[in-house]
């Protein structure tokens, strides 16, 4: 990324995945604070303490007990400016989203992108990201 964010989260139930997309971002240094959380529970949790509120939250939508789109349920009902926070929605489907999905993410702002995170898609998530600012 030319353009560094602040900070970034990353919301996966996998370890090896969030081992690799930690590691695909900081060797791009994409963002000065990486937050990488098991289960969409405790991203929650920490978004709910409100210490760091990051730029970029990757979100895997494929996990056990609250989903990907269940985290966007819940996240939508924080008192956050959803605007200024830009979630990177992976799937496995590499069509456009259909109409359900976009009623789900309806009044934030995101972007969707297949797994494994590479520096294209960082690269477009920056593009994103500076076209919200």
């Amino acid at each position: 990324m030319t353009n560094q964010v602040k900070s970034v989260m990353i919301v996966d139930d996998n370890k090896i995945d969030n081992f690799f997309n930690e590691r695909v971002i900081k060797k791009n240094d994409a963002s000065w604070i990486v937050i990488a959380k098991e289960s969409p529970y405790d991203a929650l949790d920490y978004l709910k303490a409100g210490e760091q509120i990051p730029d970029v939250i990757f979100l895997d939508v494929n996990m056990p007990g609250m989903s990907g789109w269940d985290f966007i349920e819940e996240y939508k009902k924080l008192a956050i400016s959803h605007n200024d926070v830009l979630i990177v929605i992976f799937t496995c489907n590499h069509k456009d989203p259909d109409d359900e999905t976009l009623e789900l993410v309806k009044g934030i702002s995101c972007h969707f992108s297949p797994k494994p995170l590479t520096i294209e898609i960082l690269e477009q998530v920056q593009e994103k990201y500076s076209s919200l600012k």
